[in-house]
C-alpha cells in the first residue's frame, strides 16, 4: 500500500506536466497549421534540389 503513496503523486505530476506542455504548444503556435506539412509534401518543386 505504501507504493500507492508514491505512484499517485508521480502520476499526477506527469499528467500536469503533459497538460502544461500542451498549453505551452498551444500558446506558442505549434498547432496553428496542422495541414500545412501534409500539403507541402504533395507540392511539386519549381526548381531542382542542389
Amino acid at each position: 500500500m505504501s507504493i500507492m503513496a508514491l505512484l499517485i503523486p508521480i502520476a499526477l505530476l506527469m499528467g500536469l506536466a503533459g497538460l502544461a506542455a500542451f498549453f505551452w504548444a498551444l500558446r506558442t503556435g505549434q498547432l496553428d497549421d496542422p495541414d500545412g506539412a501534409a500539403m507541402r509534401i504533395l507540392a511539386e518543386n519549381e526548381e531542382p534540389l542542389q
